[in-house]
């Protein structure tokens, strides 16, 4: 016959204290004397004892969950969020459930409903325009986006995308680059401020960049643009991707195309991928400091829950990383430079 489960009364009876207090002890919700606490946790550890978490939600009415919703898992800058968000909840008591929306907006809002029903609050990255929020507000559930919302108090956490695009762009004008061409992802609501600071910056030289569209956030969305781009009348010397998935697969392409890199062109994006170290040529980039990001959102979305009205939008700052994706146009000035970004730390890797 199967041995029954230590009870709670088991383990208040084993420490001669009351089930109140092992409650209290195991929920974290009061301190106790230190030898107190050291017959419970000695107790707990002999018996062998879990708590129902199922039965602690029925009581309390918290699951002690956290639901977080991506774009697509698949992407890193998405799995470094989560990464950050999840250490924050664990150090504070808390499971993370994640929602994979597969950048699919017809399953949105199915999904995230769904997610709301099973979490004590919830961070959410979406695509879906910043006036059309209010459905998630009527969850009545603690929320933290990615991404300053104009229409409502939300509390959420960002990098400035605009800052992180004058960056590259700097760069890029410092390397002599004169013909640029922005290769973005229209759906994204920090597409557009990537396109204003890179226009603003080039407008300043008297120039602007072509800007391409692709489907998809992916590297087959940069496969896929890559031949209009570098096949057309005007080629550009450089070429600013929205993230770098899509920089990775047009590097891809471009190779496969006859072209050398950087040395026909230019190639850089956006988020600072594990792999994007590992590529050939290594990608130029900027960090948006994802993890950081994720932890960020994280602390926020305790503090709502906590009963702190703090509706702030966090904004990050970006870090420019130079690799071998970019390179000097042999007849670029070897003065006038611009600065890069005072409030950067710019590393490059050793040229192999």
């Amino acid at each position: 016959m199967k041995k029954a489960s230590p009870t709670i009364r088991d383990v208040a009876a084993a420490a001669g204290v009351s089930v109140a207090t092992v409650s209290k002890y195991m929920n974290g919700t009061q301190r106790f004397t230190a030898p107190v606490e050291a017959r419970l946790k000695t107790a707990i550890e002999l018996l062998g004892y879990r708590a129902n978490p199922m039965a602690r939600s029925m009581i309390t009415g918290e699951t002690r969950t956290i639901g977080l919703a991506v774009l697509d898992i698949r992407n890193p800058h998405f799995t470094n969020i989560v990464k950050g968000a999840n250490r924050i909840a664990l150090q504070h008591g808390y499971t993370l459930l994640l929602v994979d929306t597969e950048e699919s907006q017809d399953r949105e809002r199915i999904l995230i409903e769904e997610l709301a029903r099973r979490v004590d609050g919830m961070i959410v990255s979406s695509r879906m325009p910043e006036e059309s929020v209010q459905w998630i507000l009527d969850l009545q559930k603690p929320v933290v986006l990615f991404g300053r919302n104009k229409h409502f108090p939300i509390p959420s956490v960002g990098t400035d995308s605009y800052l992180a695009a004058c960056m590259l762009t700097r760069h890029l004008l410092n390397q002599g680059h004169r013909r640029f061409a922005y290769l973005g992802f229209g759906p994204s609501r920090w597409n557009d401020e990537r396109i204003r600071g890179t226009q603003t910056c080039l407008a300043e030289q008297g120039l602007s960049a072509t800007v391409y569209e692709t489907h998809a956030p992916s590297p087959q969305g940069g496969e896929r643009a890559c031949s209009a781009i570098l096949l057309g009348p005007q080629r550009p010397e450089a070429v600013i991707c929205y993230n770098d998935l899509i920089a990775l697969g047009f590097i891809k392409e471009a190779r496969a195309l006859g072209f050398s890199l950087p040395q026909d062109v230019s190639v850089t994006g956006f988020d600072n991928v594990s792999y994007g170290e590992y590529a050939s040529p290594a990608l130029t980039t900027v960090d948006l400091q994802s993890e950081r990001m994720g932890e960020l959102a994280m602390l926020k979305l305790i503090d709502a829950l906590a009963g702190k009205n703090d509706t702030e939008y966090s904004l990050l700052e970006p870090r420019l990383v130079v690799r071998d994706s970019t390179m000097r146009r042999p007849n670029a000035p070897n003065s006038g430079d611009m600065p890069e970004g005072a409030a950067t730390s710019t590393r490059k890797a050793t040229r192999r």
